[in-house]
């Protein structure tokens, strides 16, 4: 396919200043309101075409029923657009799925850069160098806040009353900080349920493993639900098991088999 440059003549052709490329009902956010609307209407020819290829049934031909708004969000901003339905109801869309509200453009190349250590302004200038497409601050912002809130009401979820087993324990990871590489400890609480299943209840980030750390992991467990674990398996750190036991007094606990080994043959 090929894109002919007389197009963006046509385009471009009342443009004065970048609001009315990038601002509230500039061309950016038409033409992406067009070309999404388009390629639905196109997804659903494509399936009505498919449906008339197939063994007739008892039920009424399916066709076209108008279109449904829905708003939209990506580094364009917000846009309504209008999601075409069919008359059987039996229309997937693909392109924009039902239950989606974002439109993934960079999106998911911010939050890779995110995750390097990078800050919003290194994000801005990277994507503009990569991809010679400007990405204001503010979206670059906005996408990191959206994750942040989605980890923070993770973080902060409600738990069970009651966890047969929780493991704990802290991993040293590289992470990028202030622009350079440090370790960092990695504290994770892994409980089983009552029915059996893993879960992970919470990941915590600190400079070293220490037990003062663990009793206040500990503590924000019981704020968020927890009122009893029956068995905790941990390692050897000093302190451990007494700071369980402050939060959890009746809860037994196990020293983690792989340690005691390590530390019966050094």
């Amino acid at each position: 396919m090929t894109f002919r440059p007389e197009l963006i003549d046509e385009l471009l052709k009342e443009y004065r200043h970048p609001k009315d490329l990038m601002g509230e009902g500039g061309i950016f956010k038409q033409l992406t309101k067009a070309l999404v609307e388009r390629c639905l209407s196109a997804e659903l020819s494509t399936h009505l075409a498919e449906e008339q290829g197939q063994p007739e049934v008892e039920r009424p031909r399916n066709r076209r029923n108008g279109a449904s708004k829905k708003t939209i969000k990506g580094e364009f901003g917000e846009v309504e657009i209008g999601v075409p339905r069919d008359r059987n109801g039996a229309f997937e869309p693909q392109l924009i799925q039902k239950g989606q509200t974002r439109f993934n453009g960079f999106d998911d190349k911010i939050l890779s850069l995110y995750a390097r250590g990078m800050t919003t302004r290194d994000i801005q200038a990277q994507l503009e160098e990569l991809y010679g497409v400007e990405v204001s601050h503010t979206l670059v912002s906005n996408v990191t806040e959206a994750v942040e809130q989605e980890r923070k009401a993770w973080q902060n979820r409600s738990l069970d009353v009651v966890y047969p087993i929780v493991y704990l324990d802290a991993i040293i990871v590289k992470v990028r900080h202030e622009g350079r590489v440090v370790n960092k400890a990695i504290h994770l609480t892994l409980g089983v349920n009552l029915a059996g299943q893993k879960e992970l209840l919470g990941l915590w980030m600190t400079q070293n493993e220490s037990s003062k750390f663990w009793l206040s992991v500990l503590t924000e467990l019981q704020n968020r639900g927890v009122k009893d674990i029956f068995i905790a398996c941990v390692d050897g750190l000093t302190g451990f098991p007494e700071a369980i036991e402050v939060v959890f007094p009746q809860t037994s606990v196990q020293l983690c088999i792989v340690h005691l080994v390590r530390n019966a043959l050094s």
